[in-house]
C-alpha cells in the first residue's frame, strides 16, 4: 500500500503495476487533476470514497486523499500473449475467472492451474480479487511462475479467443455435459464463475459448451477452487491420454 498522491503519482509514472486506487470524494486541487489525468492516460480505474474510508485503511496515516495497493505481480494483455503459445507449439489452455473475489480461493486457484500447465489466468479489471501478498503467500508462489491478464471487457475477450480457434467451455451447474464426457483435448478456455452469482449470462451466451462436475451428496455445489483443480486435471488427463 502507497499513499499520498505524489507517492502514487511517482508509483504509476515508474511504471508500477497499480491493482487498486481510491481517491477521496471531493479532492480538488492541482496534483489531483494531475494524477487523474495520469490514470486515464495509463487506463487506471479509480473508485471514488469518503475521506472517513481512506482514514480506515491508511490506519489513520497521512494519506492526502489518494491510497493505492501496488499488485504483486505484472500483468499481461492476452492477445500479446496468446500468439507466443501458439508459436510455442502448445495447445492453449486458459482460465478465466468471473469476479472470483475471495483472495484465498484465487491463490489456490492459481496454484492448480500451475500446476495442471495452464499457459494464462485472465481476469476482469473489476471485480477481482487484489492480487497482492495474501494471493501470492495462497498460491504458493504460483502468481509469480503463470501469466495473470486483466481485461477491460471479458466480453471482448471471450468473442477475441473465439476467433483464435480456442473453444469456451464453461463449468456451471447449469451445464448438461459431464466434464469427464467433454473433449477438452484441443485449444481451451475455461470460465469459473463467482461462489454467489455463478457465471453471467453473457459469458454463458458465449460459451461452446456447458459442463458440469456430477455430484452426489446433498450439498449442491462445490468451492470454486476445488471445482476448477478438478476440471483442469481432467483436461491434463485427456490431453496426456490423446498424446500416447
Amino acid at each position: 500500500m502507497i499513499y499520498g498522491i505524489h507517492a502514487v503519482t511517482e508509483a504509476i509514472r515508474a511504471g508500477k503495476e497499480i491493482d487498486k486506487l481510491f481517491l477521496q470524494e471531493g479532492l480538488k486541487s492541482d496534483l489531483s487533476a494531475d494524477l487523474r489525468k495520469l490514470t486515464k492516460e495509463n487506463n487506471i480505474l479509480y473508485v471514488m470514497v469518503p475521506g472517513a474510508k481512506l482514514d480506515r485503511i491508511a490506519s489513520g496515516k497521512n494519506h492526502q486523499g489518494c491510497v493505492a495497493f501496488i499488485s504483486s505481480v505484472s500483468y499481461f494483455k492476452i492477445e500479446d500473449l496468446l500468439p507466443t503459445i501458439f508459436e510455442a507449439g502448445r495447445i492453449p489452455l486458459l482460465l478465466i475467472l468471473d469476479r472470483i473475489t475471495d483472495v484465498r480461493n484465487f491463490g489456490a486457484i492459481a496454484r492448480s492451474a500451475e500446476c495442471a500447465g495452464v499457459d494464462a489466468i485472465i481476469i476482469p479489471t473489476r471485480g477481482s480479487a487484489q492480487v497482492g501478498a495474501d494471493a501470492v503467500k495462497t498460491s504458493a508462489g504460483a502468481l509469480h511462475s503463470i501469466p495473470v491478464c486483466r481485461e477491460d471487457n471479458l466480453k471482448d475477450t471471450i468473442d477475441f479467443l473465439k476467433e483464435s480457434g480456442l473453444r469456451i467451455a464453461s463449468c456451471t451447474e447449469k451445464g448438461s455435459t459431464p466434464h469427464h464426457s467433454t473433449d477438452l483435448t484441443g485449444p481451451l478456455a475455461i470460465i469459473m464463475g463467482s461462489e454467489e452469482d455463478g457465471i453471467s449470462p453473457e459469458y454463458l451466451k458465449r460459451s461452446d459448451v456447458k459442463i458440469l462436475i456430477p455430484m452426489r451428496g446433498k450439498i449442491s455445489s462445490l468451492n470454486v477452487s476445488v471445482a476448477t483443480g478438478i476440471i483442469l486435471f481432467e483436461v491434463l488427463r485427456q490431453r496426456e491420454i490423446s498424446e500416447d
